[in-house]
């Protein structure tokens, strides 16, 4: 450690103070009591003993306190400096008890919270290790279970072997899915994934999500439409592919915890001249508040049997997340107990299409007009 040592002069000067006034005023005593000396013949000899006190009290009490303090100190430095605080190694040791102290104390400060971060990442660590072997058993051991009992002797029935291959095959497939959507994740959060920005239809594209999900939706009999039954056409600036895929992990998420006999509206809002806002809610099961800051974290799930029996990689909320990220953007998310969710997040206009847009609106309306 680089020592740069910071000089404290005010315990010497206030310590000399009290040395020299007070055997100045000792020794003139003394001079009066046994040389019977008036006080005015002392006085010039008491400012110059009173000086000659201070400065030798001062210079060698300076001295000692560098020497017996600064080893001690100096010690400590070198202790901490083990420890590779940065916060101490890069100041300038000082004999100062308060400044040292002060410093002590931010370093004990600074260590406590950096402990206390790390007990949370290694309890995140450890819940994302449990939930991942569990998320990978689960189809490792179906397959395996399937591909056992085949080879055990039911391969030679055809019918058996048919449909266990068949149920292998599937757990192979969630296998891949999860696999997938790791190493989604994983490109998302390293920056690796190259977002393809193009401008296009928000409106339609949820109309096409519609579509794909229609048959899900119809299994629990729930109702997937826009708040607004006439809704315009509205262009946003964004990866299509990705914004899809955010849009399609929201909804499914609306289905599986969604009510029967129930609804997913889908919003799109013009939030400000730049922004648009989509906004999709349910009249499902709801979430807890204690669950809703941990909804976006990897395999984290609200009903952990219920969800596990609805399938799926437990990773489509993080996705979504990372995406918004990216286009960096923001997601939101509120929810009541027992009454539904909403997840909305802001999404860039393409301002060119707009204004194309309105233009023709306007040629459409004077085209009336003259008619």
């Amino acid at each position: 450690m680089k020592i740069s040592f910071k000089k404290t002069y005010k315990f010497a000067i206030k310590s000399a103070f009290y040395i020299s006034v007070f055997s100045t005023a000792f020794v003139l005593f003394l001079a009066m009591l046994i040389f019977n000396t008036s006080p005015k013949s002392l006085w010039t000899f008491g400012i110059v003993f009173v000086f000659v006190i201070y400065l030798f009290s001062f210079l060698v009490l300076q001295y000692r306190v560098e020497k017996f303090i600064y080893r001690r100190v100096k010690k400590i430095y070198d202790d901490v400096s083990l420890l590779e605080s940065s916060t101490l190694i890069n100041q300038p040791i000082t004999t100062d008890m308060e400044t040292l102290t002060r410093e002590v104390k931010k370093f004990a400060t600074d260590k406590k919270l950096e402990i206390e971060m790390l007990q949370v990442r290694e309890e995140y660590r450890r819940e994302f290790l449990g939930n991942i072997s569990h998320e990978l058993k689960t189809p490792l051991f179906t397959v395996q279970g399937y591909i056992s009992t085949l080879l055990d002797g039911a391969m030679e029935d055809k019918t058996i072997r048919k449909k266990y291959l068949k149920r292998a095959d599937k757990g192979v497939e969630r296998l891949i899915y999860i696999v997938e959507d790791l190493d989604m994740i994983t490109k998302l959060e390293s920056g690796d994934l190259n977002l393809d920005i193009t401008e296009f239809d928000i409106v339609e594209l949820i109309r096409n999500v519609f579509d794909l999900l229609e048959m899900k939706a119809d299994k629990k009999k729930i109702t997937l439409c826009f708040e607004n039954e006439y809704i315009r056409p509205n262009f946003v600036k964004a990866d299509k592919d990705r914004i899809q895929q955010v849009i399609e992990n929201l909804i499914v998420n609306s289905i599986k915890y969604g009510k029967k006999d129930g609804t997913t509206e889908v919003a799109v809002v013009n939030l400000t001249k730049e922004k648009v806002l989509v906004r999709i809610t349910d009249d499902g099961e709801g979430i807890e508040k204690q669950n809703i800051p941990r909804l976006f974290e990897r395999f984290y799930r609200v009903n952990k049997s219920g969800s596990r029996a609805e399938g799926g990689s437990g990773l489509g909320l993080a996705i979504v997340k990372h995406i918004i990220e990216a286009h960096k953007e923001k997601i939101y998310v509120e929810s009541e107990f027992g009454v539904g969710s909403e997840f909305s997040f802001t999404i860039e206009k393409a301002v060119k299409k707009e204004q194309e847009k309105q233009k023709q609106e306007e040629i459409i309306i004077e085209d009336e007009d003259e008619e």
